[in-house]
């Protein structure tokens, strides 16, 4: 039912490629088109298993509206008044609401409900402040991936969530819950996450493992690229590294995991790793489908999301620079030899070819592994 929901929302997007989707998800178009018809005659009752539920009631009265609105602040604790309103309007709009839109109140009164039954915190914020926020202008232009804290199950296990993020949308990509932070974990599922999305123009991560190396004694030499990130070029995705000490580069994953905690993380506890993803599933077809989101001014994030073009390849492209490239290959201790002399480019290259073109300085050149460049070496420069 949750892949219905998000395959439909995607695909009565504008200009969505509806063969593409279906080929994505792994239907046929017959069916991928039943459900979009299903969804815009039924809305998401249409995408049950012929359910016949009623979409509506005619004799709804005030207080059934309370305890409607009450309902939604329990199931999701950390919404407010305001972003109650708007779930109960779109869910009304999509033809799977407990209530008509025309009896939605303001905003204002389902705060006031909520205060009224108790379910508001003393300590609670009851506005809002005004913010200014930056985006990628379209979608897969900038994904954005972190590890949020860990934590226990109550059986022992330790549960490590991976997070991947549009920039643009905010749509959740990846919401897993790992057993340990290693490459090919992440690896496995970041190509989930490629076959079914595509692929990003460019992912921004931090400088902490499996994609990149500590930040010791105030810079980063060499450069704070792994083999991790190396695979990522060679699918043709650029990688950023956030700046040190800066969590704020990582704005929105950060923003994303405090609403994680919130919402999920602080409301119960969860006794295993398959519970912890069943729960995490759930509530990523919430925040991706129902959930209104402020910054998209109360839209949810898959109104705004659609899959990439860039399709991702069963194998890794071959290598390939410009003819007029001075190509390096890298030795197996992370150095290239240019005119007699060492430079380092770093490990995780060992046994790759890089280019080098030269800068607008000279003696400078710069230095590309596929179609990054991965950083700047001076001949003058050279390692002993």
């Amino acid at each position: 039912m949750s892949l219905r929901r998000e395959f439909v929302t995607l695909a009565t997007q504008p200009e969505a490629n509806i063969s593409a989707l279906c080929r994505r998800y792994g239907i046929s178009r017959k069916t991928g088109y039943k459900w979009i018809k299903r969804f815009e005659v039924e809305g998401l009752t249409g995408l049950e298993d012929r359910s016949r539920r009623p979409h509506r009631s005619p004799n709804r009265t005030p207080a059934h509206v309370e305890t409607v609105i009450c309902d939604v602040r329990r199931e999701h604790p950390a919404w407010s008044g305001y972003k109650i309103r708007h779930f109960l309007l779109r869910k009304a709009r999509d033809g799977g609401g407990r209530v008509d839109a025309s009896e939605v109140p303001a905003a204002s009164t389902c705060q006031a409900i909520l205060d009224r039954h108790g379910l508001v915190e003393p300590s609670e914020p009851q506005e809002h402040a005004g913010w200014t926020r930056f985006e990628k202008e379209r979608p897969n232009e900038l994904w954005q991936m972190d590890f949020k804290g860990d934590f226990p199950t109550t059986q022992g296990a330790q549960i490590y969530p991976l997070t991947v993020l549009d920039d643009h949308s905010r749509f959740s990509l990846v919401l897993r819950a790992c057993q340990d932070q290693r490459a090919s974990t992440v690896r496995e599922q970041l190509t989930r996450a490629f076959h079914r999305y595509g692929l990003p123009d460019r992912m921004l991560v931090d400088n902490g493992p499996p994609w990149g190396s500590p930040y010791t004694a105030g810079r980063l030499d060499p450069p704070h690229h792994t083999q991790f990130t190396v695979w990522l070029m060679r699918l043709g995705v650029k990688v950023t590294h956030s700046r040190p000490f800066h969590p704020q580069t990582l704005g929105k994953e950060e923003r994303f995991h405090r609403t994680l905690g919130a919402e999920v993380l602080r409301t119960g506890s969860f006794s295993s790793v398959s519970h912890t993803q069943k729960r995490f599933d759930e509530w990523r077809d919430v925040y991706n489908l129902e959930r209104p989101h402020e910054a998209l001014d109360m839209d949810v994030p898959a109104e705004h999301y659609q899959p990439s073009s860039r399709s991702c390849p069963d194998d890794l492209p071959e290598i390939a620079y410009r003819s007029t490239d001075l190509v390096k290959k890298v030795y197996s201790n992370g150095r290239i030899r240019l005119d007699g002399d060492q430079f380092r480019i770093g490990a995780a290259f060992a046994g790759l070819l890089v280019a080098l073109r030269p800068s607008a300085e000279d003696g400078k050149w710069k230095v590309f592994f596929c179609d990054q460049q991965i950083r700047t070496i001076d001949q003058r420069d050279p390692v002993d």
